[in-house]
């Protein structure tokens, strides 16, 4: 059980807190706007979604998993930064550095070392007992 724990937390690190943290960071040099938020949620995994104008055109845009700002009531304004050239690519500007991706990437993945070392450490204590 601890080894499957092990592998869900790795794969969560790995596969979706870590880019989560990478795509937050390539928007710090993206266009800036003011915009309001249109859908709240847990806007840390990706649930929640703003309303802007880019072009002349209004944009409705989810943020990315591991945004901040899932306390905030729907209709507070917020500056984000987007991709030029699509503007449903967008992030909080705050979010912008991926530091709370970032953590729960490390903080995941902490925990599967543990569930890995929980489960060597069972491994070798049932191979001691079959011995005796």
């Amino acid at each position: 059980m601890s080894l499957a724990f092990a592998l869900l937390l790795g794969a969560l690190s790995a596969l979706v807190m870590f880019p989560a943290a990478q795509h937050l960071r390539s928007l710090q040099d993206g266009e800036r706007a003011r915009a309001t938020l249109h859908t709240a949620g847990a806007c840390m995994t990706g649930q929640c979604k703003v309303t802007f104008e880019a072009d002349g055109q209004t944009v409705v845009a989810d943020l990315p998993v591991g945004s901040g700002g899932g306390k905030s009531s729907v209709g507070a304004a917020v500056d984000v930064r987007y991709q030029a050239d699509d503007p449903r690519v967008v992030a909080r500007t705050q979010d912008t550095g991926g530091g709370g991706a970032a953590l729960l990437a490390w903080l995941t993945a902490g925990a599967a070392v543990f569930f890995l070392a929980l489960s060597g450490a069972a491994a070798i204590f049932l191979a001691r007992q079959r011995r005796t």
